[in-house]
């Protein structure tokens, strides 16, 4: 049976890989150009065990530097592309990547960060000495020593208890795991060559990134959709015969939008599976998409440190508002706070026993690592309860992460940057209900001087990513704080999701 990139480039070089807007890469052209660049990568001293940054939008160019870093046995850092130039040095630094691929139209951000870090760079979009294409055009094409079965050992940035992300990591590179893997991932979801994948969400992410390791593995042409839109969803499912994909409940609500002549006008009968994650989804929502497209809806719960349960549709609808049982080899675990099991269908701390000897840990944080894990389970600070036929309801979250649109933010890091403009003695940031992206980010803050929301706004932008300034501010003379001088984080939160059956 044929499996992972390689062999395909081997048996059927001819057969699409991706599909994006106009082009077409074969496997064979996918494992000549990621031979050739894998080559560019060594000549920049990245070897067995290394790490190197992505930072690109959704793109061919973003597989081919995956897959070349693999060929070397490195790993890969998956950059979300909208950081500033503060939070991606940061990650350079605390990963030690040698290199970094980049797009041209993110140098204002990335070229500073260069200067703080001293890695080397590789530019998408620049013709010059430090063009992506023309180091490609001028490499080698003699294979790298390890032959490219799976995309093995990507590191995941993500957020904690601390104000800083930290690097997952899932042990040494190693083919042979990743494989294994992912033959694993393939039987979960009854992955075959038939099948054809779309990228809906962004690639750095462990889902849909992930899910785009499976397709390339299995054989199954995956089709790149740079930036999500309903329409151009809907289009591409229909005009390349898609089966599958990985998407958070925000696509759900931007397809139901769709206008019902539109929506009607499609031929959406290949659709096999949509899994979704990364938010709560509203049951109403969630009842709507079933009814609406002609596939199974699951849902997963899990996170980049690992995955943990799923649920069906026909599950899902004898238990709304869950979000499964335990994947095979996985156990659920709740547990209070002393590590003790609570009784069903009480609520406590989610712990997920992963299969094996599986374990993660975070980059260079031993102690943060050591927080996550109780004997052989860990922890992402979920809090829940599992029912008397075992499926797990998620109620609130121990930890103050905000999850905006299914991507993980960190409320600490937000309140880092709002410090340091001089109206601001004290803040507080949390996440709020949105009924498309489950959760929005608003802040509470409390200033010496007069201040407005529109100028905190501009100082959030000129330090953070977008995707982290808080969609709201509200300016207060006096934050509630405990005896020892502490925020009542919680008291702020619980006003604004008062009524609700949950806590996210």
């Amino acid at each position: 049976m044929t499996r992972g990139m390689a062999s395909w480039a081997q048996t059927d070089p001819a057969r699409p890989a991706i599909y994006c807007g106009d082009r077409t890469l074969t496997y064979g052209e996918l494992d000549d150009r990621s031979t050739r660049l894998a080559n560019v990568l060594a000549a920049h001293g990245v070897g067995d065990g290394d790490r190197v940054a992505v930072m690109l939008p959704n793109s061919i160019e973003f597989f081919e530097a995956w897959a070349a870093t693999t060929k070397l046995n490195a790993s890969v850092v998956l950059v979300n592309w909208h950081l500033k130039t503060e939070e991606l040095a940061y990650i350079l630094a605390d990963s030690g990547s040698r290199l970094l691929v980049a797009h041209a139209d993110l140098e204002e951000h990335f070229a500073p960060a260069l200067k703080e870090t001293g890695a080397a760079v590789l530019v998408v979009g620049d013709a010059g000495e430090r063009g992506y294409e023309p180091a490609i055009a001028a490499a080698s094409d003699t294979a790298p020593p390890v032959e490219l079965e799976a995309l093995t050992g990507p590191v995941f940035y993500t957020s904690g208890t601390t104000g800083r992300p930290k690097g997952v990591v899932h042990g040494k590179p190693d083919p042979g795991a990743a494989s294994r893997n992912m033959e694993g991932q393939l039987a979960l979801w009854n992955w075959t060559a038939d099948d054809v994948y779309i990228l809906s969400g962004p690639a750095y992410h462990a889902g849909p990134g992930g899910w785009a390791m499976a397709a390339l593995y299995v054989g199954a042409p995956m089709v790149i959709l740079e930036m999500f839109g309903a329409s151009e969803w809907l289009r591409l499912v229909e005009q390349h015969r898609v089966t599958c994909s990985f998407v958070v409940p925000a696509h759900f609500i931007r397809i139901l939008e769709v206008s019902e002549a539109e929506f009607a006008s499609r031929d959406l009968s290949s659709l096999r599976l949509l899994v979704h994650a990364g938010a709560p989804c509203p049951i109403p929502v969630k009842r709507r998409i079933i009814d609406a497209l002609p596939c199974e809806i699951s849902e997963v719960y899990g996170a980049s440190e690992g995955g943990a349960t799923r649920i069906n549709s026909a599950d899902w609808l004898a238990h709304p508002g869950s979000v499964g049982t335990p994947w095979p080899g996985v156990e659920i675990h709740i547990l209070d706070e002393a590590g003790n099991p609570v009784p069903t269908g009480t609520d406590g701390i989610v712990y997920v026993h992963p299969p094996g000897d599986t374990r993660f840990e975070y980059h260079d944080d031993p102690e943060k690592t050591a927080d996550a894990w109780r004997a052989e389970g860990f922890t992402v600070g979920d809090v829940g309860h599992l029912d008397a036929d075992g499926f797990l309801f998620l109620t609130d979250r121990a930890s103050d992460m905000v999850i905006r649109g299914g991507v993980n933010v960190y409320p600490r890091e937000i309140e880092e940057a709002l410090h340091t403009h001089p109206a601001v003695v004290d803040c507080a940031v949390f996440g709020v209900p949105d009924d498309r992206l489950g959760e929005q980010i608003h802040a509470v803050v409390e200033a010496r001087t007069a201040v407005t929301p529109d100028e905190l706004r501009e100082h959030c932008r000129e330090h953070l990513a977008d995707f982290k300034v808080p969609a709201t501010f509200e300016l207060v003379d006096e934050l509630p704080r405990q005896p020892n001088g502490k925020v009542l984080k919680r008291v702020l939160r619980d006003q604004h999701w008062a009524g609700r059956a949950t806590r996210i």
